[in-house]
């Protein structure tokens, strides 16, 4: 019977008697019960405690620091409690910023009595590109403003008389396109119904209500900006500026009108830039959501349809993306070439629906190859139609008005909306028995980016400036080095729309913005010339025709109008009368009601901002600048705006370098959108967010339903977590660090990688600070060194030489991942790992003179450190900066102190870093070999050195006893006993670790036999090679040099892995 038959046996049994391995057996079991029984009691009796354990754990975890002295803005930050434990952004940014500003330290006159002052150190002059004021920061402005910035304080902190110029762009479109909105949903009114100079006051008070944001946002990302000359480009000064240009243009022959296709908005009801236009791709058929539409309408397709010959059965058919414009249709060409279609060329097709005659031509821009060979041709809504139009002087019919409806030209279709056209035509020509059939076509919809229209192409009077003299000094300026462009890889895309360059379209019909100060005149006899051909002013139906739409057919000059331009009327109608000689009274001036495109009086933004075209001291001193730095997506849309007007207008280019950054993409390298949910903004990352606030974000932004689902599972997918907070420093550092190439694939996780490096850079400086004595101070050494300091004092200040010359080339060669890395590396791995590590001993019980030498090292390497990481992490160093034992207390901030340059700190030394770095090889193989063996820090190795006699033996020595606390090891000078463990660190030098009784000597056997093994595999392979009858003649010299090193080097290590063996063998 078991014991549990004997407990489990009825109560009516006698009990038996137990062995005393039952009963044993049994306490243990009871005492096992008691136990858990007490445990249960213990959690049953306090609920409390458990559920107290998640706040007790985020007690654990402390809270990160706060700034809370009481500093009123503009005051300097108290930095005289205790430093707080971690590094923690929003404690180190605090307060620093209003008081960079209040003292003027990002003026150009700080420092200097006047900015015409000669400097011999140079200027440095940059325009940040003005962002709209509608916006709010993304990626890009940050990778803008972390490049500039660091640039500009480098500038800075090297002495030259330094501006970074902010301003805002008033964002013609955007900024109308938000008001009107506005305007609809609070009151339901549209700006026709303010009028245009109220609806003007409306954006004036949004402007002022809302449009300083932005400038906020720079602020708080460090931005070292001169507010004092921030411009809004529709202040009087620029608007002035603005008008003057476009007069000295306009008076030159540089701007004219003419009456050409243009992108337009049919929702906006002006014309757009290229730049505003989104390409879209279709693979085939897609129906897409269009404003002012119910039902989706279909793209993708290729819709093929018959017109008949006059007077014949011939028929030609052809192919279309776009079926409603067929109404403006004007001819049918083919290829010269194309037999098909020769006997019917000079003959005419009639049209179904207007019933007009259209002649079939030759051009050979048609491809014979490509459907059925032959193109309906549509001058006036097709750029290539319009240029075969222009060729064969076919008459240009519009067919849709401003707001994409037909108009009385288009028969049975007059008056409707324009993609309304495209379902019912097909109806119609199928009833005539002319439409053939619909194939899936891939294509390309250009989309408007503010109002999600489709761009329509549209004859519109417009203004112009002549592109290619401009063009053609842009591309020698390039040519000659006169303007530099980096990455000069750019230069090809330069050239190539240089080359190519057309004529600008500058006019915009829109309210907000520069309104053209172009008059229309009208003279006594243009009068009587009107009367005398009357025009038809309403449609046959009786509506009133717009102004722009009265005439059906359009010629591609707008040479019959009078125009003069002018600052004011009055200076218009005195310029009229001396331009056509006639009498002020006889001249009757309409001003343009159009607008001037927002890319042009961004181009005069180089100059503008100096009070042009005044000859003011701003001017005179910072113009030309020095640097123009953005994105190459703007390259020809604004840099070369600038190059054009800087030339034209003044005389000089508007700056001497181009700097061209990578576009910022997602970690995928996908473009930025926010149907991805990839959109990310800066300030997100700096103070942390989490993933149900992305989510939030998604709610307020215009995306349809289903593309905020696609975009919230896109979050959720790359932040499960939300965004930790990185702080300002750490993003600024990790877009510098990131900046090359042609595109930034941008991983979050990155950037708070270098969040931990602040906090790392933080605990650093905590720590090295610690070790001054109290009330001491210290300045840094000049650049002669003490003969007697000691060589790891030395070896550090060559590292902090090497720093210096490397982040300093980096700026100069705009290699910014050059200038982090080297950064990067003296705080991490040359300050951190080595150094300090190095001076416990010292410190503790080291000579007065070591200790001397080592805190004038320390405050060194503190000091010319943080300058040298202050252009990328301005908060964190100047915050560090102030608490550093300084004897000269003349510099008020790190960002006007002296950065470092290489004849401040020429202690570079070679030979002792190679000689330091052989020592840090020794000594992380003693710890790798300690790590492999789970040894403890209590558990000291003893360690020795096996020298070739050619090499610095003392010296190495004494520096491996300088460094090995950082093996945990200590040197012996005995002879190394029989049994130890032989690290091979070149074939030159062995370390002999004692490990016996640590290791299992078998287990270390059997890694060097397999290092063994891999070693003869080597050797085998060298000597097939070098046994190469054609070796010799065949295999260049330094290649058979370096082979034969390899071979000796190969066999040496051999050998001594088989005397290691040997001597593992009797440990």
């Amino acid at each position: 019977m078991t014991d549990n038959e004997v407990q489990n046996g009825s109560t009516g049994d006698q009990p038996q008697e137990k062995t005393a391995k039952q009963l044993e057996k049994e306490a243990k079991k009871a005492a096992k019960l008691d136990k858990l029984k007490a445990k249960l009691d213990k959690k049953s009796t306090a609920p409390a405690v458990q559920k107290d354990k998640p706040e007790k754990k985020a007690k654990e975890t402390k809270e990160a620091a706060v700034y809370t002295a009481n500093t009123a803005p503009g005051e300097k930050k108290d930095l005289t409690g205790p430093m707080p434990d971690a590094y923690s952004p929003r404690y180190v940014e605090a307060a620093w910023y209003s008081w960079w500003e209040k003292q003027g330290f990002f003026k150009p006159e700080y420092g200097r009595k006047s900015i015409l002052e000669p400097n011999p150190k140079g200027k440095f002059v940059i325009v940040f590109p003005p962002p709209n004021v509608t916006g709010s920061l993304h990626l890009g402005h940050a990778l803008t403003n972390a490049v500039q910035d660091s640039i500009t304080r480098w500038h800075r902190m090297n002495g030259r008389t330094t501006l970074w110029n902010p301003g805002c762009d008033h964002a013609g479109i955007a900024t109308q396109v938000v008001v009107e909105k506005k305007l609809w949903r609070e009151e339901k009114k549209t700006r026709h119904d303010l009028g245009r100079e109220e609806f003007i006051k409306r954006v004036w008070e949004w402007k002022n209500e809302k449009g300083g944001r932005i400038y906020e946002q720079l602020r708080s990302l460090g931005s070292s900006f001169d507010w004092s000359r921030a411009r809004f480009t529709m202040d009087p000064s620029m608007c002035r500026a603005v008008n003057e240009a476009f007069i000295r243009l306009h008076d030159a022959g540089d701007i004219y009108r003419a009456n050409r296709l243009v992108n337009w908005s049919c929702t906006l009801k002006s014309a757009i830039s290229d730049i505003e236009v989104d390409k879209v791709e279709l693979p085939g058929r897609t129906m897409l959501a269009i404003p002012g539409y119910d039902q989706k309408v279909e793209f993708g397709v290729l819709v093929h349809f018959a017109y008949k010959a006059d007077g014949s059965d011939d028929e030609i058919v052809v192919a279309t993306t776009r079926v409603e414009t067929m109404l403006g249709d004007v001819a049918v060409a083919v290829h010269p070439n194309d037999e098909r279609y020769k006997h019917l060329l000079g003959k005419h097709l009639i049209h179904p629906i207007c019933k007009r005659k259209m002649p079939v031509i030759a051009d050979e821009y048609v491809d014979m190859n490509f459907g059925t060979g032959a193109v309906k041709i549509t001058p006036a809504h097709d750029p290539n139609d319009y240029e075969i139009g222009k060729r064969h002087n076919l008459p240009f019919i519009t067919i849709f008005d401003d707001e994409g409806r037909t108009l009385d030209n288009c028969g049975a279709f007059s008056g409707m909306k324009r993609f309304d056209v495209r379902r019912s035509i097909i109806k119609t020509l199928d009833s005539l028995k002319l439409y053939k059939e619909t194939k899936d076509h891939a294509m390309v919809v250009p989309l408007c980016s503010r109002s999600k229209d489709v761009v329509e192409p549209m004859l519109k009077p417009q203004w112009y400036i002549r592109c290619d003299k401009m063009a053609a000094e842009a591309i020698k300026a390039v040519k000659t080095g006169e303007l530099k462009i980096i990455p000069d890889a750019h230069e090809k895309t330069w050239y190539h729309w240089m080359e190519g360059i057309r004529d600008w379209c500058i006019s915009r019909q829109l309210w907000w913005g520069h309104r053209i100060p172009a008059y229309r005149v009208t003279l006594p006899h243009s009068e009587d010339t009107s009367k005398a051909a009357p025009r038809r002013r309403r449609t046959r139906s009786g509506r009133k025709k717009s102004a722009r739409i009265r005439s059906r057919k359009h010629t591609t000059q707008a040479s019959d109008e009078l125009w003069v331009s002018a600052h004011t009327e009055e200076d218009a109608l005195k310029k009229a009368s001396t331009k056509y000689n006639v009498p002020a009274s006889d001249v009757k001036l309409v001003r343009d009601e159009d607008v001037l495109d927002t890319w042009f009086s961004s181009g005069l933004f180089p100059f503008a901002i100096f009070g042009w075209p005044d000859q003011t001291e701003d001017l005179q001193a910072f113009y030309p600048g020095t640097l123009l730095e953005t994105g190459h997506d703007i390259l020809f849309f604004w840099v070369a705006r600038m190059v054009f007007f800087g030339q034209r207008l003044l005389g000089k280019l508007p700056f001497k370098e181009i700097y061209l950054h990578p576009m910022v993409r997602d970690a995928h390298g996908r473009k930025m959108s926010k149907s991805l949910g990839n959109v990310i903004d800066p300030v997100d990352v700096v103070r942390g967010v989490t993933l149900e606030q992305l989510h939030n974000q998604l709610l307020d932004s215009n995306l349809d339903p289903k593309e905020i689902e696609r975009a919230k599972a896109g979050q959720k997918q790359d932040y499960p977590n939300g965004i930790p907070e990185c702080g300002t420093d750490a993003l600024r550092f990790a877009l510098c660090a990131m900046t090359q190439g042609r595109d930034l694939n941008l991983d979050v996780q990155r950037v708070q990688g270098y969040r931990f490096f602040c906090n790392k850079l933080w605990n650093t400086a905590k720590f090295a600070l610690m070790y001054f004595p109290k009330d001491a101070v210290f300045e840094v050494f000049p650049p002669t060194l003490p003969s007697t300091l000691a060589p790891m004092d030395r070896w550090m200040l060559s590292r902090v030489a090497l720093a210096a010359s490397k982040v300093n080339a980096g700026f100069q060669n705009y290699d910014f991942p050059s200038a982090t890395t080297h950064c990067y590396n003296l705080w991490l791995y040359d300050l951190c790992d080595v150094y300090l590590e190095y001076l416990k001993p010292v410190f503790a019980s080291g000579t007065d003179s070591a200790k001397e030498a080592a805190w004038r090292t320390l405050y060194t390497t503190l000091d010319y450190g943080l300058k040298l990481l202050s252009p990328f992490m301005p908060y964190l160093t100047e915050d560090l900066y102030q608490r550093l034992p300084s004897k000269d207390k003349s510099c008020e901030s790190i960002c006007v102190a002296s950065y470092p340059i290489e004849s401040d700190a020429p202690w570079r030394s070679e030979d002792l870093e190679s000689d330091v770095d052989t020592v840090l090889k020794m000594i992380h193989l003693i710890r790798s070999t300690r790590a492999e063996y789970n040894l403890t820090n209590k558990q000291k190795t003893t360690a020795h050195l096996v020298l070739s006699p050619e090499l610095k033996v003392a010296e190495l020595k004494a520096l491996f006893k300088n460094l090995q606390s950082l093996a945990n090891s200590e040197l012996s000078e005995e002879k190394p006993p029989v049994g130890c463990s032989i690290l091979t660190v070149s074939d030159k030098i062995e370390v002999h670790l004692v490990l016996k009784g640590l290791i299992d000597p078998q287990k270390e056997i059997s890694k060097l036999e397999k290092k063994k093994d891999t070693l003869s595999q080597t050797i085998t392979k060298l000597c097939q090679a070098m046994a190469a009858e054609d070796y010799a003649t065949k295999v260049p010299a330094d290649v058979q040099k370096g082979n034969s090193e390899k071979l000796a080097q190969s066999q040496g290590e051999i050998a001594r892995l088989q005397a290691a063996i040997e001597t593992l063998k009797l440990m």
